[in-house]
């Protein structure tokens, strides 16, 4: 679109794998959460001191992306403007991630939008609650963000809806642009004891209103170094 080959396309992900040959295979790898004590429904708790791994869900989000002139035409009202947009392969590990790779893509995204670290006011983590996985995210942020990181709003929807795989950067984004439209931040559910390495503002278990917000970021950071981030703008 930016380069005019396009006006308009969906873009999104869907994934239904809760199976038990799929489970399995997934429990091999050592990244599913045990049974929480509290139940099945706790059993998903990004940032939490007592986080074991991720909880397998499934879904779909698809967005409508269009040109500023295409949607005009149409007199078509939108929900949000994707300004920056940025990508890394570190390839360090299969499973385990690396800073390095994560801290580049949310550079690149805002080099991409052009925007100073200061203007983003929220970030929908890509926290899947693995016990690595979270304390790495929270340390690409703040090298990322700088002093900026302690003012920012964190929250991981995975606690909620559950590691989507192939459809959670679309499902995320798509929770991201509501965040901006209504001005109110989703929570971190389950967090109720926060790991002291994971020590920024992490929305705990209740949401909040954000009435300043106007910038906010994704993140997707898939198995074998593979990173995504995008920026969007309250429309």
């Amino acid at each position: 679109m930016r380069d005019g080959y396009l006006e308009r396309a969906l873009a999104g992900g869907t994934e239904a794998m809760l199976n038990d040959g799929t489970v399995v295979a997934w429990e091999s790898l050592g990244v599913l959460a045990k049974e929480h004590r509290d139940g099945p429904a706790a059993s998903s708790r990004p940032f939490a001191a007592d986080r074991t791994g991720f909880v397998l869900g499934e879904g779909a989000a698809v967005l409508v992306l269009e040109s500023e002139e295409t949607m005009q035409a149409r007199s078509a009202q939108p929900l949000a403007e994707i300004v920056g947009f940025g990508a890394s392969s570190d390839g360090h590990n299969l499973t385990q991630p690396a800073a390095g790779g994560q801290v580049r893509a949310m550079q690149l995204a805002l080099a991409d939008a052009a925007l100073e670290p200061a203007a983003i006011g929220y970030i929908n983590a890509h926290a899947t609650a693995t016990p690595v996985g979270d304390k790495v995210e929270i340390d690409a942020v703040k090298e990322v963000f700088g002093e900026h990181a302690r003012g920012l709003a964190i929250s991981a929807t995975k606690s909620m809806h559950g590691h989507l795989v192939g459809a959670a950067g679309a499902l995320e984004l798509a929770i991201t642009v509501l965040a901006l439209q209504r001005r109110r931040l989703p929570p971190t559910a389950n967090l109720t004891v926060p790991d002291p390495d994971c020590d920024l503002d992490c929305v705990p278990c209740r949401g909040r209103e954000a009435p300043g917000l106007e910038y906010a970021l994704s993140n997707s950071f898939a198995f074998g170094g593979s990173n995504a981030a995008l920026i969007a703008r309250r429309a």
